[in-house]
């Protein structure tokens, strides 16, 4: 069976007063309902942004990102890109994290910084890329 990729950011509409209670409900609910659905991937946040890559079945997918579009802590959802892929590069984690939910991370300014988070500018390949660069750095 062919593994497929998804890229995507979206607005956080967390409460300032929220964050790091969000965020460890969102990773411990993404955790779990991402291995039960064999979905490996990571997640990049700072207060204005998320981003996002997951790795898994065409359907599982399809159904997980369905979910991340009605959920009220997600805003603006833009899907960069969804196609096919031919390895995993989050194969161990069932959502690896990047960020900071109590101040914005370096690694999501640089890129919010190249793009505006402008749906227009940004590009899944660089998204991706950097993800899974900065991922590997800290492993």
């Amino acid at each position: 069976m062919t593994d497929f990729r998804l890229v995507y950011f979206s607005e956080n509409r967390i409460q300032a007063g929220m964050l790091n209670t969000e965020i460890e409900t969102l990773l411990e609910a993404s955790r779990r309902n991402n291995a039960l659905v064999v979905i490996s991937g990571a997640l990049m946040f700072n207060d204005g942004y998320f981003a996002q890559v997951l790795e898994g079945s065409q359907a599982a997918i399809e159904s997980t990102f369905e979910r991340i579009q009605r959920d009220h802590r997600h805003g603006n959802v833009h899907m960069l890109e969804f196609a096919p892929a031919s390895t995993r590069s989050f194969q161990t984690w069932s959502m690896a994290f990047i960020g900071h939910p109590d101040r914005m991370s370096a690694e999501v300014s640089t890129i919010a910084a190249r793009s505006g988070f402008d749906p227009r500018n940004l590009d899944g390949d660089h998204l991706f890329n950097r993800l899974k660069d900065l991922l590997h750095e800290r492993e």
